[in-house]
């Protein structure tokens, strides 16, 4: 695993990598509001989220081996 970032490390963070985490935290918010707005259950939107984050998280670590 080495390519993987500890953020604690890499502190004060660059103006791109927290123009990225805005970006990324805008397009995930606005998502949800658009899903409840279209009526899905709340549960729905949080287990497809939770769903994206393991397979994120499957896909970084088997890159890693």
């Amino acid at each position: 695993m080495s390519k993987v970032i500890r953020l604690r490390h890499a502190l004060p963070l660059g103006p791109d990598i927290n123009a990225s985490v805005s970006a990324l935290d805008k397009a995930i918010a606005d998502a949800v509001d658009a899903a409840k707005a279209a009526g899905l259950p709340q549960g729905l939107i949080v287990g497809l989220l939770h769903g994206h984050a393991h397979a994120q998280t499957f896909q970084m670590v088997k890159q890693q081996e």
